[in-house]
């Protein structure tokens, strides 16, 4: 069956999955690469983004033009997405990445929060309840004990979610403003590299072959996920198909078993339970709404 003759949803979804399956290969990538900083994975992780956003700026013909309405929410989407960027590289090198890439999944639930002070909007009371649930699902991750090692890491990659829900409010905001995607993607991908740039030059590693190669890699899995993520919505509204977005934790999780070893614990697979349950309530829930609120991207 050809890809145009399937329906609107199915495409969405496809996309959303080949999304998944990016993200979740740029974690592997990430934690293959070995002992390099974690500034300078980000910075090859976003260089390789300009390189293809900008590619797909001059191919359509389009002006690198920020609206002057726009320009504050593109600061602090990049601020917000760059900082929680660099903590989900953070926490995918101390945790195992499954655990990772779950609390970075928390970004929807963030989101949630944000968006009352940014959009000025009134959460519903089961959106209101489905972040409690989420946050102590999250607790089963984190295990915040004075005896547990990874507890900072956990912290920090909790602020990952937290970054990454803030960023996409102001890339909600930016939409409804008409600024063009390929913009945010360029603005966002410069930003976040020209940061990394001094934190570099003071901690800077020779790369192997095949630690430049992983971190190429990286950044091709990464762009391929933020185009996937941008050409599902295209197709279906967020509310029909976000849930999917959460292959990403199962991916990471095979891909950490297969390759590395990494078994996640009890107590996480019981906070994956909850916190990926919680979503499908909230995805089923919007269904059946007229209305389905945030929609977390």
């Amino acid at each position: 069956m050809r890809f145009e003759a399937i329906s609107n949803k199915s495409k969405g979804i496809i996309c959303i999955l080949f999304a998944a399956m990016g993200f979740s290969l740029m974690t592997f990538f990430v934690r293959i690469s070995g002992d390099v900083p974690t500034m300078e994975k980000a910075f090859f992780r976003n260089a390789v983004a300009i390189v293809v956003s900008l590619f797909l700026l001059i191919r359509a013909g389009e002006k690198i033009r920020i609206k002057k309405s726009c320009a504050g929410d593109i600061f602090f989407r990049c601020l917000f997405g760059t900082s929680g960027l660099i903590a989900n590289f953070y926490a995918i090198d101390k945790l195992n990445i499954a655990d990772a890439n779950m609390l970075n999944k928390l970004s929807p639930f963030f989101a949630i929060l944000i968006s009352i002070p940014i959009l000025r909007e009134k959460p519903k009371k089961v959106d209101i309840l489905a972040v409690i649930i989420a946050f102590l699902g999250a607790m089963l991750i984190v295990r915040p004990s004075g005896s547990n090692m990874q507890l900072v890491p956990a912290l920090i990659g909790l602020y990952g979610g937290f970054g990454a829900g803030t960023a996409y409010v102001f890339v909600r905001r930016l939409g409804k403003k008409g600024e063009r995607t390929p913009i945010i993607v360029f603005c966002f991908s410069l930003f976040s590299t020209l940061v990394t740039i001094p934190f570099i030059a003071m901690d800077f590693v020779m790369l192997k072959p095949w630690q430049l190669l992983c971190l190429i890699m990286a950044g091709l899995s990464a762009t391929v996920g933020q185009f996937g993520i941008t050409s599902a919505y295209k197709f279906a509204p967020a509310k029909e198909i976000s849930v999917f977005d959460y292959t990403q934790v199962i991916f990471a999780a095979i891909l950490g078993v297969l390759f590395l070893g990494e078994l996640p614990t009890l107590l996480s697979f019981l906070g994956y339970a909850v916190i990926i349950g919680v979503a499908i309530f909230r995805w089923k829930y919007n269904l059946r709404s007229e209305d389905g609120g945030y929609d977390g991207h």
